[in-house]
């Protein structure tokens, strides 16, 4: 039985609009918005029925415009976009920030010594490893040798490049140092996410029509979203990981820091934290969360598919995973 809301309020797309920037930008600051990961098993549940509910036109009692879209948002915090299952929690994009200022303020902290270096990389590609599998596209399984194999090249991949910028650096100003883990972090980026979402790759993501209907897959779809993705990944840490190396560099000078150097990283987490609250929205903003594709740029047999049962369709839309 239908209530007071209309029914005609497609909450399948974003609130904003996501051909702009700015647009996009709004609709990720609420997705990753980090007290949504404070919210409790029962709302999480009640925004999940409540939104489901409403696409098969059944309106709660009483239930506003602003109520509905704020369900929508904390279902689409807590439930992956392809197959509706609940997302583990440090890998949901809502954990980012709090993960994230943690891992990489610590990174930037002990990357003196060899020890730290290697231990802070496993525990950051750990947790990559789990956001990546959290925030794959499509709705294909993953087996525990690919997420093994991906884990184990992403962890390698980081902790080398790490090891090696960290010898090159021996001989340069001390805060070249500083910068060894962001460069580390954004060669991981470039192996983690493709590993981890190899099975894409292989296989092929969902394409859909402008109305959601499913196409078909394609493989040349799934390697533009990990490209956007990579790219959005290694931008988000851009500012966490260049900023406050500069200004601890300066700050470290200071006798305050001197006389109590057990701030550092207090400190060094809560201007990680501080970029990655602004960073984690704006990246994810760079590429439309619905990216697309022309027909002509499939592959060929899906093409001829396509053109034989939809020949009107030009565009074809998938989502690329975060």
């Amino acid at each position: 039985m239908s209530g007071d809301l209309p029914l005609n309020i497609n909450i399948k797309e974003a609130r904003w609009d996501q051909g702009t920037f700015m647009g996009r930008a709004q609709h990720f600051f609420m997705v990753t918005d980090p007290r949504n990961v404070l919210l409790s098993s029962e709302v999480l549940e009640d925004a999940r029925v409540t939104v489901e509910n409403y696409r098969l036109g059944i309106v709660k009692s009483g239930l506003t415009e602003d109520e509905l879209w704020r369900a929508k948002y904390i279902y689409d915090s807590a439930f992956h976009p392809d197959t509706g299952e609940k997302m583990l929690l440090v890998g949901r994009m809502s954990a980012q920030v709090p993960m994230n200022m943690t891992i990489t303020g610590c990174m930037l902290t002990f990357y003196r010594t060899t020890p730290a270096v290697v231990f802070w990389q496993w525990v950051n590609q750990s947790f990559n490893a789990i956001v990546n599998y959290t925030n794959r596209s499509g709705d294909a399984a993953i087996t525990m040798n690919q997420l093994g194999a991906a884990y184990v090249s992403a962890t390698t991949g980081a902790v080398v490049t790490a090891l090696g910028l960290k010898s090159l650096t021996k001989h340069l100003p001390a805060i070249m140092g500083r910068f060894v883990p962001f460069a580390a972090v954004a060669a991981a980026n470039c192996i983690n996410i493709p590993f981890m979402r190899q099975i894409e790759l292989n296989y092929g993501i969902p394409v859909t029509d402008a109305e959601g209907k499913r196409l078909g897959e394609s493989r040349k779809a799934a390697k533009q979203a990990i490209v956007q993705v990579v790219v959005s990944r290694i931008g988000m840490a851009v500012p966490a990981m260049a900023i406050p190396p500069v200004i601890m560099n300066a700050l470290e000078k200071k006798a305050f820091m001197k006389r109590f150097p057990v701030l550092n990283a207090p400190v060094q987490v809560g201007l990680v934290g501080l970029c990655l609250v602004f960073a984690t929205p704006l990246c994810c903003a760079l590429f439309p969360q619905k990216s697309s594709m022309k027909v002509n740029s499939l592959e060929p047999e899906l093409q001829e598919s396509i053109r034989q049962s939809n020949p009107n369709i030009t565009t074809v839309y998938f989502n690329k995973g975060l």
